[in-house]
């Protein structure tokens, strides 16, 4: 039995253990969370034994990373995708990415962004597992089933416990999570969207201010209780909102928040960031003053939230080289339609990922914090960073290992070409 905190989503949950089985089969106890079983299932005893590979053969490591600055040294505009690791992986591949002046984009950007990009222009008043757990009497989850994709949500916020404050969850454009509900004294309801998303919460934003406005009893009612809550809790999660423009809904939530803090307190807490999402962005904003979709050209930093989107840019075919980080699973590949044949393609992903990656020149397995890797992510409240010890020694390096070495290659061509 291993004490263990879990990777897979950013929850980060703390207080599961782990046992190894006898073919080597890691096992949850804890917990019967299905997505840290589903991502346990990808990891065998087998794993230290894979090989890097250059053109489909397989290769030592030297060789593999010498290949992988062959190519960087001849790309004009790379491309540094997927960015599935943890901080120092992430800190690393942006050292990398000032040598060859890369763009960096992670896989779930989209649901990252339109928090970022309302963040800039109007702020926000954001909360944390902690607040909620011992604050929020009244949760408002608009546009999504938190437990489908962060299945241990209601347990991190203490939902139905003895001590918890919480008493009702409205789920607001959104069926009722059935994972919400029959918890102690908590109750669950639901409220449709009057019209569609945008009306109803820029209602309820004229509402909770006192404004004269057509609304029916029911969200006239809903605003009159979060009045009257002594803590309300907005969650929702970006990637699942309704329509093409999910940043102006993320704005509307903020200014809800904003609106109902001025009577009584209110936060909210945005459900995004896996795979490392948090923590690249988190390192990239460190080091270079900017978010996720910025470009290291040697003019200087350019921040482009649409052109610098990972779709576009191999679609058009905008880059002549792709770095591409899956570390925590063999799932994570380029969106399906993106042709990346023809495009000199690295990628350091976990093992099983071999498989997927057939058009890569390089690739090179490497370990997944939390599992064959030590290291820290961001929790997605984004105050909070964990620590992921690894729970058994596979041998395999750390992204952050072969993004240095791949670094120092390149440093070493470019000292010998001057």
């Amino acid at each position: 039995m291993t004490d263990w905190t879990c990777p897979f989503c950013t929850l980060l949950c703390d207080r599961f253990t782990l046992e190894t089985s006898a073919s080597g089969q890691l096992q949850l106890r804890g917990s019967d969370c299905p997505r840290a079983t589903r991502a346990l299932a990808h990891f065998a005893a087998s794993d230290g034994a894979s090989q890097p590979l250059v053109d489909g053969k397989t290769a030592t490591l030297d060789a593999a990373v010498d290949a992988a600055a062959e190519i960087l040294s001849a790309a004009r505009q790379p491309l540094f995708g997927g960015l599935a690791t943890d901080i120092a992986g992430a800190r690393a591949l942006y050292s990398l990415a000032n040598r060859c002046h890369a763009i960096l984009d992670h896989a779930h950007s989209n649901g990252l962004l339109p928090g970022l990009r309302t963040l800039q222009d109007r702020g926000a008043l954001l909360t944390t597992l902690a607040e909620i757990r011992n604050h929020a009497d009244l949760m408002i989850v608009i546009g999504t089933q938190p437990s489908r994709d962060y299945p241990e949500f209601y347990r991190r916020c203490g939902v139905g416990e003895a001590l918890s404050p919480l008493r009702e969850i409205v789920f607001l454009g959104a069926a009722v999570d059935p994972s919400g509900t029959g918890k102690g004294t908590v109750t669950a309801r639901k409220i449709d969207w009057a019209d569609d998303a945008y009306t109803t919460l820029a209602t309820l934003n004229a509402l909770v201010k006192r404004r004269p406005v057509e609304a029916s009893g029911v969200l006239r009612e809903l605003a009159q209780r979060m009045l009257a809550a002594k803590y309300v809790v907005f969650v929702w999660e970006p990637a699942r909102l309704p329509g093409r423009h999910a940043a102006l809904l993320v704005e509307s939530i903020n200014q809800l928040a904003k609106s109902v803090n001025r009577t009584t307190r209110a936060g909210g807490l945005a459900l995004a960031g896996n795979d490392g999402g948090l923590a690249a962005n988190q390192a990239l904003a460190w080091l270079s003053g900017l978010p996720l979709r910025t470009g290291v050209h040697a003019s200087g930093l350019l921040h482009e939230p649409h052109r610098y989107a990972t779709d576009h840019l191999l679609a058009d075919r905008a880059v002549d080289a792709l770095v591409w980080v899956a570390s925590f699973g063999p799932d994570l590949t380029p969106a399906a339609g993106n042709v990346i044949a023809g495009i000199p393609t690295i990628v350091l992903a976990h093992p099983a990922h071999a498989a997927r990656s057939a058009p890569a020149r390089v690739f090179i397995p490497v370990g997944t914090p939390g599992i064959g890797a030590s290291g820290h992510l961001f929790r997605l409240d984004g105050v909070v960073v964990v620590p992921v010890p690894k729970v058994r020694d596979d041998g395999l390096p750390s992204v952050a290992r072969v993004a240095a070495g791949i670094d120092a290659r390149l440093r070493q061509r470019h000292e010998e070409a001057a």
